[in-house]
């Protein structure tokens, strides 16, 4: 099977400098950069896997990205999703109205544990978690002190 060489041109040697010296920059970008700089010197895929402590499906696949969409591709990083929402606007709201009201009698403030006994007992809550509720609330700066 051939091997496919890259071949950068003088200004793309030159962005890829310029790229890694600019701002802060993540380890996987200076990664990606240093790869398409040692692949155009030559070097072979386990050579620049062992001298970067990288994978060689890293240096393959930034190398398949570079030949099939170009120098952008190879350096960006894709966006991922994450984990949907478990939780819509309006369940939160109503575990920030709960957290906000007065207390059960006999307390003097909600706590984590009694908030997300009381939010179990609503429909569509049932199976939140004590840790969901203490994010919840610190996202929107709640306290319960």
């Amino acid at each position: 099977m051939e091997k496919t060489l890259v071949n950068l041109t003088p200004p793309q040697v030159k962005l890829l400098k310029e790229f890694k010296q600019e701002g802060q920059r993540s380890l996987r970008e200076i990664n990606r950069v240093n790869i398409l700089l040692l692949l155009h010197k030559g070097k072979q895929a386990k050579e620049i896997a062992d001298y970067l402590d990288v994978g060689r499906n890293t240096v393959s696949r930034t190398k398949q990205k570079f030949i099939r969409d170009g120098i952008k591709a190879a350096l960006e990083e894709v966006l991922r999703p994450g984990q949907p929402k478990k939780y819509k606007q309006k369940q939160e709201a109503e575990i920030i109205a709960l957290a906000c009201s007065a207390p059960p009698e006999g307390r003097e403030r909600w706590t984590l544990e009694l908030l997300t006994k009381q939010i179990k007992k609503k429909e569509s809550l049932e199976t939140i978690n004590r840790e969901s509720v203490r994010l919840i609330l610190k996202k929107t700066n709640v306290s319960l002190g």
